[in-house]
């Protein structure tokens, strides 16, 4: 199998910070992952399974192990009776696949349009953004067991997706490698426009029947303006885009958070007993605006919910400034943020177990 070493993790990741892989591997087939899952397990060597590097932070130490670059490419359409099924390859770039699939005028995936990333990576997350979510239209995933190297294929159902979170990012965390995902999209249907931004964008534009591609342009527009598509020109493409998960809360805090303010909280409702509050809105209120600098890191300058590398971070800098954000919302709202992106390689840090299960340690830690 060829391998490279001393590859830097960090011209690999959107976010642009890390140090080397002990070793890395590009596959472009199912074929090949089973080789090298097999190459690391003979030499006693922990895997990670790369995709777009869009939701990942590695440490600057980097990963003592296997960095797995996935590259298994490949779209095919299968039109049905009453659907469109799209096979992708995990490896394939997924805006460029919703793209394809708002060409072939098949409605289900538009509004989730400028995401940075792969295929692979959208059912791990269950990426969702602007009222759809993968898990509404994923007919079933194909993954390949790391323990075993032998392929399993799971349906929706299998998946247990909930809000931004699948089997393969809590129980089965770092089991299961994706290879392609199967979608169902609905031939000639109707553009999604539930989200609140959406449907003033088309107000403002007087325009009562947005198709497909009209969403689609609406969408990245909209992301546009936050900072969240990364192209030429963007101040803020060295993120991992929204660092925070918008928070689930029960309505009873929610009402804490009103009465902290002394205003109106936008929400949106969960359930008969739970809200989401943005993210970007906690923060900001709590004393990161837009734009907060601090040294090579920040906030965004278009929404807050986004931290930035200005060049020449380091992984450090940027869990530090994420603590003292998550510390800052707990302590003016009682609300405990939860990362979106993986942190890899971070063996000893305490601050970041701080970030992903509670705010434990000092101020200089």
């Amino acid at each position: 199998m060829t391998r490279e070493h001393g590859v830097r993790l960090s011209g690999l990741c959107t976010l642009g910070v890390g140090g080397e892989a002990r070793a890395f591997r590009h596959v472009a087939d199912a074929g090949q992952l089973r080789e090298a899952l097999k190459w690391a397990r003979d030499a006693e060597m922990p895997v990670h399974v790369l995709g777009g590097g869009s939701n990942v932070v590695f440490a600057d130490e980097g990963f003592d192990g296997l960095v797995v670059h996935v590259n298994i490419r490949g779209v095919r359409a299968d039109a049905r009776a009453d659907r469109t099924r799209f096979r992708a390859g995990a490896g394939e770039p997924w805006d460029l696949f919703v793209a394809a699939t708002v060409a072939a005028e098949c409605a289900g995936l538009e509004c989730l349009s400028g995401i940075p990333g792969q295929v692979g990576g959208t059912p791990v997350q269950n990426v969702g953004a602007y009222g759809q979510d993968v898990s509404a239209t994923i007919r079933r995933v194909r993954t390949i067991d790391r323990r075993t190297r032998r392929p399993v294929v799971f349906s929706n159902a299998d998946c247990r997706f909930s809000y931004r979170q699948s089997r393969f990012k809590t129980d089965d965390a770092n089991r299961y490698i994706v290879t392609r995902v199967d979608f169902d999209l609905r031939p000639d249907g109707s553009a999604t426009v539930t989200y609140a931004d959406v449907v003033r964008f088309f107000e403002e534009a007087n325009n009562a029947s947005p198709t497909l591609a009209d969403v689609r342009a609406a969408i990245l527009a909209i992301r546009r303006r936050k900072g969240m598509v990364i192209e030429a020109g963007n101040p803020a493409n060295r993120s991992c885009g929204s660092f925070f998960v918008n928070p689930v809360v029960s309505r009873d805090a929610c009402m804490h958070v009103r009465a902290v303010t002394g205003g109106d909280v936008p929400q949106y409702t969960v359930d008969d007993e739970r809200v989401k509050i943005p993210a970007a809105w906690l923060i900001e209120r709590a004393g990161f605006p837009r734009g907060t600098t601090r040294g090579v890191v920040g906030i965004s300058p278009f929404q807050a919910q986004a931290i930035v590398n200005h060049g020449g971070a380091l992984a450090a800098d940027v869990v530090a400034l994420a603590l003292d954000v998550k510390r800052a919302v707990l302590k003016a709202f009682g609300i405990s943020l939860v990362p979106e992106p993986v942190f890899l390689g971070f063996v000893t840090s305490v601050a970041v177990s701080s970030l992903l299960e509670g705010v434990h340690v000092n101020a200089s830690d």
